[in-house]
């Protein structure tokens, strides 16, 4: 197997082993804060796994699978979560959580058959987040000021990293541009949505990309959202540039959660209707759920920034091709 690794020249890790597992550790906890902090949030537990007749796994872009296990003495199947993004939205009218407040988890998935590089791992941790609106809350506007509000909570976490770990000195541009993915295709219009990422976040370092899920006018989406928790037209990823790798680097995939109509319509254009029959796709068409917004930020991808580290192993335990081991082992790369 060919590794998808690639260490850049000149790279040497900037703390040792046990520094790392402190600024880890800082990271997390300050984060916690700041994003609590900013979006009013209070943190609940979360399931690993759920029932597979119960619709609550996230499909992600709907060709993943998940890991699946038969528990006998339930006498059902259950799937190990990709994310929490329907899970949490049901939560918040379970444990009584009103407009204005929300929920996090320390989310952990699974994700089988993801492509392990530099930046991913079929290991994810992230914190996932959910927080009532109000229907007048449904606009880009509202969304906006929520995405600055993350961006103001990173950049005060990488604030008193660099100030733990003085050798530290990540750079976070804390205005963030913001651009619709349409927009994005008219500017670009000859690249790949990756490489159009790449031309527009090298410039501005941290920009919002709205509109994700539904098809452009060339007839293609930008990238796969799942058509039953993102309203596609109200939602986004948050990117900064990522000095390390040269790339744009996602920290965040969110969103205003679909209502009764955005949902019916999506899957419709899913092509998979048949999905309205299930569990939570029932209560949310009867207006049984409240509305949201949402999104997961992820963790080691905060920690490579910050700690400007070449690999996600650096920063989080997982499993790695042999290539990707002698490689790192080669130039001195230590993976957790």
């Amino acid at each position: 197997m060919k590794s998808n690794c690639i260490i850049p020249e000149r790279y040497a890790p900037r703390l040792d082993s046990y520094d790392t597992q402190r600024a880890i550790e800082l990271i997390k906890v300050v984060f916690r804060d700041a994003l609590c902090d900013a979006l009013t949030l209070k943190r609940v537990s979360a399931p690993l796994f759920v029932r597979e007749d119960s619709g609550l796994n996230d499909n992600l872009n709907g060709y993943e699978r998940p890991v699946s296990f038969d528990v006998p003495s339930v006498g059902t199947e259950a799937q190990v979560v990709h994310s929490l993004a329907k899970w949490k939205r049901l939560a918040l009218k379970r444990y009584g959580f009103y407009e204005g407040r929300g929920l996090y988890t320390d989310m952990n998935a699974i994700r089988r058959d993801e492509d392990v590089d530099n930046i991913h791992s079929v290991y994810v941790d992230q914190w996932d987040w959910e927080k009532i609106i109000r229907r007048e809350d449904r606009n880009l506007g509202f969304l906006f000021e929520n995405v600055r509000r993350i961006v103001g909570a990173i950049v005060r976490t990488n604030d008193a990293v660099k100030k733990a770990f003085p050798v530290l000195d990540a750079k976070i541009d804390p205005e963030v541009s913001f651009i619709s993915s349409q927009e994005l295709e008219d500017m670009y219009p000859d690249l790949t949505p990756k490489e159009r990422e790449a031309a527009y976040v090298k410039t501005h370092r941290t920009a919002f990309i709205s509109g994700i899920g539904g098809k452009l006018r060339s007839g293609k989406p930008h990238d796969g959202r799942a058509p039953d928790y993102d309203d596609w037209d109200l939602n986004g990823d948050i990117l900064v540039w990522n000095d390390v790798l040269g790339i744009p680097f996602e920290l965040s995939s969110m969103g205003i959660r679909v209502d009764e109509t955005s949902l019916a319509r999506q899957l419709e254009l899913a092509g998979c209707p048949e999905r309205a029959e299930l569990y939570f796709h029932k209560m949310l068409l009867a207006g049984e759920l409240p509305l949201t917004m949402g999104g997961g930020i992820g963790q080691s991808r905060l920690c490579m920034l910050m700690m400007q580290t070449a690999h996600i192993g650096e920063v989080q335990a997982s499993v790695w091709d042999r290539e990707t081991l002698d490689l790192c082992a080669e130039r001195g790369v230590k993976l957790l």
